[in-house]
């Protein structure tokens, strides 16, 4: 893997990605000629134990520009100006302009509930200059890379203070929030281990303390022996429905032995696991007649330089699914009580993606 870090006009940091040498003499554009000098700040919720990030300012962001808009193209038009440089490299890592979480965060408000400045990193991953692709039509190759890039941007970012957790998503489609046309997703470095994480971590430690082995790799192990719920299985990864799946066609992708974080990976594993992802993406994309939309998340362990033989690397897709010719969104009791209620079962939902057939290997 090679890379080039770069430097935009607005002062936010940019480095490029490519499987060969990047040439010298790229510059960073920026549609914006000024820093942001974002300054979000943190607000503590007393009845659910967990912190609110405020950045007012995001309210002006960035948001679904025209269709006939290629936001990848070089700049050709000076009224819409591109965030990306041309060039031969794979893939683009820059800082969000519109941050929730800033490394200069200062001066919180004073509230009658704790407040503390939001320091963190929010970063944008581009998968590829071609704005009508996506991620699961993007060849095994780059696939790998990108999880490359995740672990080399994991390991900058722990490198710096305040960051306990990172966090890579994408969130694919307008229905589940993107901003943006071409195929991207985004990192999340936090000041503290957030919630959801943190959950499954206590219940990953608590299994491992109880049997002395990892909890999702034991639950891979009996999804392949069973093979009702397996989308893909492989000599390294595995993916499959959960058998407590939350959503209609959520999937887990993981690799099928303990490893921690991306930069863990071993070769074989990298390019098993991006085989995984992409088997997924596809039969996602083969499912109904539109493009499948999607909150993927990948969950690894903290940044604290602590050894974390309990947690697993691994991928959680959340998508909305389709009901009676409509898309379903959580409800009430989902978003109320963070109660989940399924009308469809995990091994419906399952067979329907096992009966996909796809090839990951096609170009």
């Amino acid at each position: 893997m090679h890379s080039l870090d770069l430097t935009k006009p607005d002062g936010r940091s940019m480095t490029l990605y490519s499987s060969a040498p990047i040439a010298a003499g790229l510059s960073a554009p920026s549609p914006f000629p000024q820093p942001q000098l974002a300054n979000p700040h943190l607000r503590w919720h007393p009845l659910r134990g967990e912190w609110v990030t405020y950045a007012a300012y995001r309210q002006h962001r960035t948001y679904q520009p025209p269709p006939e808009y290629n936001p990848l193209a070089p700049m050709r038009d000076p009224a819409h100006p591109t965030e990306m440089p041309a060039g031969d490299y794979e893939i683009a890592v820059f800082d969000n302009r519109f941050p929730s979480l800033a490394p200069d965060a200062s001066d919180a408000p004073a509230l009658t509930v704790p407040t503390m400045p939001a320091k963190g990193h929010c970063e944008v991953v581009v998968f590829t200059q071609d704005a009508l692709s996506s991620l699961g039509t993007l060849p095994l190759a780059r696939i790998d890379l990108l999880l490359q890039v995740w672990g080399d941007r994991t390991t900058r970012l722990a490198a710096q203070a305040d960051i306990a957790y990172v966090l890579p998503f994408e969130n694919r489609g307008v229905e589940v929030g993107v901003t943006l046309h071409h195929p991207h997703g985004q990192i999340y470095a936090y000041p503290v281990v957030p919630p959801v994480p943190a959950r499954m971590l206590a219940q990953e430690r608590t299994y491992h303390a109880e049997h002395g082995s990892n909890l999702l790799c034991d639950l891979a192990r009996d999804e392949a022996a069973s093979g009702a719920r397996v989308v893909y299985a492989g000599p390294h990864a595995m993916a499959f429905v959960p058998p407590c799946a939350r959503y209609p066609y959520e999937v887990w992708v993981m690799p099928r032995v303990p490893v921690a974080g991306f930069a863990d990976l071993s070769a074989p594993q990298r390019a098993d696991l991006a085989r995984a992802l992409k088997t997924v993406l596809l039969k996602y994309e083969h499912l109904w007649d539109r493009p499948f939309p999607y909150l993927m998340a990948w969950y690894q362990a903290p940044t604290d330089g602590a050894a974390h033989p309990a947690t697993q690397l691994h991928a959680q897709f959340f998508p909305p699914y389709r009901n009676r010719d409509r898309l379903k969104y959580l409800a009430g009791t989902e978003l109320g009580a963070g109660f989940f209620a399924m009308d469809v079962l995990p091994e419906a939902s399952a067979a329907q993606l096992q009966q996909v057939a796809v090839d990951p290997e096609a170009p």
